[in-house]
């Protein structure tokens, strides 16, 4: 073979060693730059997800802040009626004793009044089903 032909072969070896070099090295730059575009989409997806994370987060505190006040007022409108409850049934229980005190007190002062305000009359006739009335007279 001539030497011309070698080198001609050399050349060309070398120049498609040549381009195949520029072709690879534009690839790892359009592969680099796909890589640096889906990163900075994730960086927009995770600022967005972030965001949206931060505004539940905060609307869960309200909520369960409302749900605590909610409980509490609750809770004081429990023990409020609950007091009222015992002062009255306390005021009851005074009243009922007073109540018996008048009533003890009505029946040493006139033994013949029933507990319903009516008295038992004495006169000429006496009912036949009470106790001692066999329908004598007393005067």
């Amino acid at each position: 073979m001539d030497t011309w032909v070698i080198v001609l072969i050399v050349v060309a070896i070398v120049v498609v060693l040549l381009v195949l070099s520029l072709l690879w090295s534009k690839n790892r730059r359009i592969a680099a730059a796909r890589k640096r575009e889906q990163a900075r989409e994730h960086l927009q997806e995770a600022q967005v997800l972030s965001a949206k994370a931060e505004k539940d987060q905060a609307l869960a505190e309200e909520q369960a802040a409302r749900a605590r006040r909610e409980r509490a007022e609750v809770e004081e409108r429990t023990a409020l009626a609950e007091q009222q409850a015992r002062e009255r049934a306390a005021r009851a229980g005074e009243e009922m004793a007073e109540a018996e005190q008048l009533r003890a007190r009505a029946q040493k002062m006139a033994p013949d009044l029933s507990a319903d305000g009516k008295g038992r009359h004495v006169s000429g006739t006496s009912n036949p089903d009470q106790p001692g009335g066999g329908g004598a007279t007393r005067r």
